[in-house]
């Protein structure tokens, strides 16, 4: 029994699947489950995050920083909601591709492919990146000295370091379907625009920035830091789309609509 992986697999000349794709029942069923824990237990640790963030609100000395935006106004905690959303998603359509068959799902596996090829797997590399760029040139520009006090350091590992490793797991544990370069990096365009508009929305509104990096720049700098920042990011998408065919290959291909 060949496993569905989302994708429409080519087939090699003499109309067979690849052998990647024709394992013994038994070795996928236990892919299949290990796969469902994994992604269980990873959405567990993104919720504990979430909630134990959550709750800061109530030390006085944290609230402070939550003020004028509260933690939505962060990338970072964003992000940390984004992976949430998706690994629940993911579990979600691991538990009803066993109950009810990879056919009667394609929405949910389309829908799980679109999330993580454009959102998840760019904005959570462009935090990691960015956060230690920024954190090792000078970090009182991301996340000053005095947050040392306020926030463990087991917080800040875990909302700027262990997203790199789970992120790159997904990519290796299964393939996703990348939908077509336009599509992709306008819905990546659009996700990083509703962004700045918060951003700046925010500072109108309050006349601070949610970086102090931002209060550093000229409204040119801004505009350019911005722009970088974008290209950054659909430069960290192109690269996630050739790290999956590095590791599966050319056999995967995105769903086309039937006429």
């Amino acid at each position: 029994m060949p496993y569905d992986f989302g994708c429409d697999p080519q087939k090699d000349t003499r109309g067979k699947l690849p052998e990647s794709f024709t394992a013994p029942w038994s070795e996928l069923a236990m892919t299949k489950t290990c796969t469902c824990v994994y992604h269980f237990l990873v959405l567990i640790w993104y919720i504990f995050l979430n909630y134990y963030i959550s709750q800061q609100g109530g030390d006085q000395r944290k609230s402070k920083i939550f003020l004028n935006g509260g933690q939505w106004k962060y990338l970072t905690f964003l992000n940390l909601l984004l992976q949430a959303i998706f690994y629940g998603v993911a579990c979600l359509e691991d538990v009803l591709k066993r109950i009810k068959g990879e056919k009667d799902i394609k929405f949910m596996t389309t829908f799980r492919d679109l999330l993580f090829t454009t959102l998840a797997f760019p904005i959570s590399t462009f935090v990691f990146l960015s956060f230690w760029i920024l954190f090792l040139y000078d970090r009182e520009l991301v996340y000053p000295k005095a947050l040392d006090g306020i926030f463990p350091v087991w917080l800040n590992h875990a909302m700027h370091t262990s997203i790199m490793p789970f992120t790159l797991a997904e990519v290796i544990i299964r393939p996703y379907c990348y939908p077509r370069k336009k599509k992709g990096l306008t819905l990546l365009a659009l996700a990083s625009l509703a962004y700045i508009s918060r951003v700046l929305w925010i500072y109108s509104e309050t006349g601070t920035w949610v970086y102090p990096v931002f209060a550093k720049l000229s409204p040119v700098g801004l505009t350019a830091f911005f722009s970088l920042s974008y290209i950054f990011c659909a430069g960290i998408y192109l690269l996630g789309e050739k790290v999956n065919y590095w590791k599966w290959g050319d056999t995967m291909q995105p769903r086309k609509k039937r006429k």
